[in-house]
Formats: C-alpha cells, sequence, structure tokens
C-alpha cells in the first residue's frame, strides 16, 4: 500500500512525508510526535503565570484594532474576566478583526508574558468556548514537520493509517509483559499518538520506551556472553620510546588521562582481549589517551586504527597524529582512509595497510570495506562510539584476529547508569580539564536580552572568533513556537551587517552537505553557524568562542552541557549564553546548575535527580545513544528493569529458541543490525 492511497495525500504531500522518513503507511505508525499540547481549565488573568503556555477566557473589551508597525500588520485587542485586563497581539492576521469583536467570549491559549507592567499573549490560538470544553483534559499530538506539511495534514494521515496497518505483533514475551504491568504493543502505539489522557500517554510511552530498553539490554548481555575473557593474540608491553615520548610532552597529564593510560596499558598486557570505554567531559584530552594507546600498539610491531565519525573529524586526528610522530622523530607511518580518496589513493592506501607500510590508520567507515585488509591490525579505536552502528564496528574488527577495541565518548554519564548501559566493558573516567583550558562563563537570559548578546557576538566576530547558535528545531512548526533553523540564519542576516558570514546545519542535510558547511566553519569561511544539536558531537573548532542556545529550556542538563563544550577548546577565553524563553521558576532554577558548573559529570547527576518520567513537553533530552522513545535519564529505573527482564530471559533460554521467543530473537536480529547503541 502507497501513501497515496490515503485521502488527502498526492504525489507532492508523498514528497513531501520523504523527506520525513515516512514511506508508507506502516512507517505513519511508527512516526511518533515529539511533543504533545495539553488542554488544561483556563485560568483567571489574575492567576496566570509568565512564561508558561496557559488558556484564559476572557471577554472581548472592544472591536480589535489593525495597525502598520514596521512593514507587519498588527491585531490587537484587549481582554477581561472579573479578576483582571490582558492584551493580546497578533501578526500579519488582520481577518481576525471581523471575529474579535466587542463583548464577545472566547478561550486564547498562548504564552504569557509581560511588556509595561501589563501581562500580554502574543499569537494566541483563539477557541470557541464549547470547542474548547470538548478538548479539555486531552493531549494533541505535535509532530516533527516540514515546509509545506501542516500538523493537521500529519495527524490526518497517521488516523487513516491505523484503518489499514495492523501494528506488528508483540514480541516482548507475555510473562515479562504481565510481571512489568505494560501496556500490549498495539494499543501502546496507538496511545502514544492520541492519548486520550495524560495517564494513557504515560502508560504509552513506558511501555515503547522499555521495547528499546529491553532490545538494548538484551543485546548487551548476549555481546557481554559472547566476548567475556576472550584469549589475545596480541600482547602489548609498554616500549622505552613511551618514556620519552610521554616526558617530552609539552603538558602534564592529568590525573584521569595517566590512569586511564595505565589501565589501558595493563588491559593491553593481560593476555585477554582489552574491550574498554574512555568516558572524558568534553574537552578533558581524550585525544591523548587514544594516541598513547595506538603508539604503544605500533611500536610493539603491531597496526591501530582509530575511526571517526565525519571525515572532517578524521583529518583532524590524522594531522594531530602526524604532527606528533614527526616532532618525536618516531620510525611509524600514519595514513588517512575516508570515502573522498581518489581510486588512485585508495588503493595505493590499501596497498600500504596490506603490506604494514602503515602502521596507524586513522579514517571513517571506510576503514572497513570489504576491499582492504590489515597485516596485523590488534587495536581498534571508536570515537564518538554511539554514532557507529554494533556491525560497523563488528566489521571493523573482524578485519583482525579479535583486536583489542577502546571506545571514546565524551558523554558524561553517571555511575549508576554506566554500570547499566556498558555492562560489556571496562569504563575509565576522565573528570579534569587539561591546565590550559579557561573555564566557559556562562549567562542564563531572557528573550529580551536577545539583542545584547547579538552585540556581544559580533563583538568576538570582530576580534577573528566564531560562534554558534543552537536551535531546537530545522523548520517552522504550525503547532508550537520554537526558534528553527531556517527562518532564523534568514533573520540574522537582517540583524548582522553584511560581511558577517553566516550558515545553517541541520540533520536533515545530506551528509555531504554538512561535511562541506562543517569544513567552511572549521577554516573559518563561516563567521556564524546556526544550527541544530548535530554540532554536539563534532569537529573541534578552536576559534569559536561564543555559543549561544535557543529554548534551552527544552533541553536536558546533560545535552544542553555536551552542546557547549563545542567552545571552550582553545586558550581563548569562552562563552555560552542559555535563552531561557520559559522564565519560569523550574527552568530558572535548572539552567542556574549550568550557569554555576562546568563539570560535566557533576551536571549528569544533577539532571538525573532532576529529571522526573512522563515529561513529554520538551524534545528527546538525552541526546545519548540513538533511542527514539526512550531518555536514560528520564527512564533510569525502567533500564535497571529492563537490564534484569534481559538477564532472566537468557538464563532461561540462551539463544531464544523456545516457541515463546521466536518473535523476540527475529525482532533482536533486526535491532542489532540497525542499532546504533551498541
Amino acid at each position: 500500500m502507497q501513501l497515496t492511497d490515503l485521502k488527502g495525500v498526492g504525489p507532492k504531500t508523498e514528497e513531501l512525508f520523504h523527506k520525513l522518513g515516512v514511506y508508507t503507511p506502516g512507517d505513519l505508525l511508527y512516526y511518533f510526535p515529539n511533543t504533545y499540547l495539553q488542554f488544561d481549565e483556563p485560568k483567571l488573568i489574575a492567576n496566570l503565570q509568565e512564561g508558561e503556555q496557559q488558556a484564559v477566557a476572557g471577554f472581548i473589551d472592544r472591536d480589535a484594532s489593525v495597525v502598520n508597525v514596521h512593514g507587519l500588520r498588527l491585531t490587537s485587542v484587549y481582554i477581561h474576566d472579573l479578576s483582571g485586563h490582558m492584551k493580546l497581539t497578533w501578526f500579519n492576521a488582520p481577518f481576525l478583526k471581523h471575529t474579535l469583536t466587542a463583548g464577545h467570549l472566547f478561550i486564547f491559549v498562548g504564552k504569557v508574558s509581560r511588556f509595561n507592567n501589563q501581562l500580554t499573549m502574543s499569537q494566541p490560538k483563539i477557541y470557541k468556548t464549547e470547542e474548547y470544553s470538548r478538548k479539555i483534559g486531552t493531549l494533541e499530538p505535535v509532530y516533527a514537520q516540514t515546509k509545506g506539511l501542516s500538523n493537521q495534514a500529519i495527524v490526518k494521515a497517521v488516523k487513516q493509517a491505523f484503518s489499514f496497518v495492523t501494528p506488528e505483533e508483540d514480541f516482548v514475551p507475555a510473562k515479562l509483559c504481565y510481571n512489568r504491568q505494560l501496556l500490549p504493543l498495539r494499543k501502546a502505539i496507538a496511545a502514544i499518538h492520541f492519548p486520550e489522557s495524560l495517564e494513557a500517554f504515560s502508560a504509552a510511552r513506558r511501555r515503547l520506551a522499555y521495547n528499546e530498553l529491553f532490545l538494548f539490554s538484551l543485546a548487551l548481555a548476549m555481546k557481554k556472553k559472547n566476548s567475556t575473557q576472550a584469549k589475545s593474540v596480541y600482547r602489548i608491553t609498554r616500549p622505552p620510546e613511551m618514556d620519552v615520548f610521554f616526558q617530552k610532552l609539552p603538558f602534564a597529564l592529568t590525573k584521569g588521562q595517566a590512569n586511564a593510560i595505565k589501565s589501558i596499558e595493563e588491559d593491553l598486557a593481560s593476555g585477554f582481549v582489552m574491550n574498554r570505554l574512555v568516558q572524558g567531559d568534553v574537552g578533558s584530552g581524550k585525544t591523548i589517551v587514544a594516541v598513547a594507546a595506538m603508539l604503544e600498539t605500533a611500536l610493539n610491531g603491531f597496526q591501530a586504527a582509530l575511526m571517526a565519525p565525519t571525515e572532517i573529524l578524521a583529518e583532524q586526528h590524522y594531522q594531530k597524529i602526524s604532527a606528533l610522530l614527526k616532532e618525536f622523530q618516531l620510525p611509524l607511518r600514519c595514513i588517512l582512509v575516508t570515502g573522498s580518496l581518489t581510486a588512485k589513493e585508495k588503493r595505493l592506501a590499501y596497498e600500504a595497510i596490506q603490506n604494514h607500510e602503515a602502521d596507524l590508520i586513522i579514517g571513517t567507515h571506510a576503514l572497513f570495506q570489504a576491499q582492504l585488509d590489515y597485516a596485523r591490525l590488534a587495536l581498534v579505536i571508536t570515537d564518538e562510539q554511539h554514532r557507529f552502528g554494533v556491525n560497523q564496528r563488528k566489521e571493523l574488527a573482524e578485519k583482525g584476529q579479535r583486536p583489542h577495541t577502546l571506545v571514546m565518548s565524551a558523554t558524561p554519564i553517571p555511575r549508576t547508569l554506566a554500570m547499566l548501559l556498558y555492562a560489556d566493558m571496562q569504563v575509565s573516567q576522565i573528570r579534569e580539564l587539561p591546565a590550559n583550558r579557561l573555564p566557559i562563563k556562562n549567562a542564563v537570559v531572557g528573550e529580551n536580552y536577545r539583542n545584547n548578546s547579538y552585540k556581544f557576538i559580533y563583538g568576538e566576530i570582530q576580534k577573528g572568533r566564531q560562534a554558534y547558535i543552537i536551535c531546537p528545531m530545522v523548520e517552522p512548526n504550525d503547532t508550537i513556537e520554537l526558534e528553527n533553523v531556517t527562518e532564523y540564519s534568514k533573520k540574522l542576516r537582517s540583524v548582522f551587517p553584511k560581511d558577517v558570514h553566516i550558515a545553517c546545519l541541520h540533520g536533515k542535510m545530506k551528509a555531504e552537505e554538512k561535511e562541506n558547511i562543517m569544513n567552511q566553519f572549521l577554516h573559518h569561511d563561516i563567521d556564524l553557524l546556526v544550527s541544530t544539536t548535530v554540532v554536539e558531537v563534532g569537529v573541534d573548532v578552536p576559534n569559536a568562542t561564543v555559543m549561544m542556545i535557543e529554548n534551552a529550556e527544552r533541553f536536558g542538563l546533560a545535552q544542553l552541557h555536551q552542546l557547549r563544550g563545542r567552545v571552550g577548546r582553545s586558550g581563548h577565553q569562552s562563552f555560552c549564553i542559555f535563552v531561557d524563553t520559559k522564565n519560569s521558576e523550574n527552568s530558572k532554577k535548572r539552567l542556574s546548575i549550568l550557569s554555576s558548573s562546568n563539570d560535566g559529570f557533576a551536571i549528569a547527576e544533577e539532571d538525573l535527580k532532576l529529571r522526573g518520567p512522563g515529561d513529554i513537553f520538551g524534545i528527546r533530552q538525552s541526546g545519548v545513544l540513538n533511542f527514539s522513545i526512550a531518555d536514560i535519564y528520564q527512564d533510569k529505573d525502567l533500564l535497571a528493569s529492563a537490564a534484569e527482564d534481559a538477564r532472566y530471559i537468557l538464563s532461561q533460554d540462551p539463544n531464544l529458541e523456545e516457541n515463546e521467543n521466536i518473535e523476540l530473537r527475529k525482532k533482536l536480529d533486526e535491532y542489532r543490525s540497525e542499532s546504533y547503541t551498541l
């Protein structure tokens, strides 16, 4: 069945759905909302809270007025109830003048703010009293959109899809569903789209989050079972050249770096296959730990490979390592392998690796191509390990005879969670920052501080520096008001002088286009980059000194800290501006934790304490692992339950061969082939 079989979906609309990754009616069932509108009882004007999205019932004082302001047509009206008055405004909606006439009663829903000591709402939605009363207590789904495809059109298509498509069979064993009091899968999928109440949403979300966490835990447990204490054919000891290397480094290792290197050396010399995670805060200096492991491996006569998620990052690693080899006059050859090499360059690189003329191999996913054979691959390092699928890393590891594995992550995760997420690995943590790094200066500001922020950013650009501005969305959404990359970058071009080079970046771009933009930013062809969170893990741009994050209250603290880590990567003083558009007591309290601390591990612990289950009004929060529903902070207790259930199932049926587990085995195989979480 095609999308065009749905009423109202023609070829043009079908193309728009394709942009969202939706190709069939079945895909629509799994295109989950990313937030919801909640319809509460209207409040009295006197009880409205600034910064919150709320409903108010009001009588119109007099007919709406329409005036021209800076080329825009501004419609405004005053309303009242028994407790007070307030002003409402709309841009480019003069037609409302015929609706908003004196004496009529409406329900208005919007974000409450204060201007000139008067409560106001800008762009509120308008409902007749009978219409709104039917919505009270319900939740309305809000989907990620693309230009030309409204939320209403997506809702209509999803409703039709349920009439044509049956959701998949339940793959979680019935006894687990019973013990954990989980909703049936089909009921959960329906309820996540159209929950009848907040309780119904919470139950649906809990079930779908459990599915992800259970499959993750099951795959992890099987991986651990298959890799525990495997003997290694590569016994690597510390060569004398490394003593000279560490002595001549232009900086002293931090305690965390030294401890991580010591643990890795013990693993490499143990006679067993190493499987270790180095978890370090942003800017903590994980690269030198990886380099030390690679050098020790190569000086023992073996090969070491480092796989980075992007070509730019791979090239940065290659340049740094090549410079170190030259500086310390080490008799080793480093080579770069990426997808953009010409056919001749690839052939020469492959020959050098196969003939062991290359000792240190840096690259992207191109490192595990079928044509590439290694001579003596003893160590595989993956940078930003959650960006690679399990099959990608497995293919690279299979290039050698069970090589040692080292994975790097810049995501500080509380130890209680790390024990569950990385149960199959030994974990080293680097908590301190190198001595030459200046602490980032932080500020939490409201929307009225934007112009001052722009002036500050321009001041840094005039000094020759660069800046990021982060928005939570790619394109406008007709249902929720959040800053988006597309419109924001256009707005900035009218704010900043023409000599400021502005570009935008987001996840819907093709990989080649994203890579090109980041390369331009790295080489200072771009001064100001407006981006979504795709830069959360990425290339090191030492010249970038300002990070401004719009709608900061919509993100989890740990993810905000990750984003902030894109600046402060040089000796220049760096700054992070968190724009709190909600400006509520709760958002101020949360963001104050970030403004007072640059310690990622401490922030992650606070995030764990503050995050509650069932938070439906923010975007996906953690930014850790590619779960579509689950959040490791919000669902920490559910993760523990899922891990316990995975261990139980495997203790009863180690290979998932029993009849009741056949569907589970099929789903697990599918998950492991697609997963970016292991």
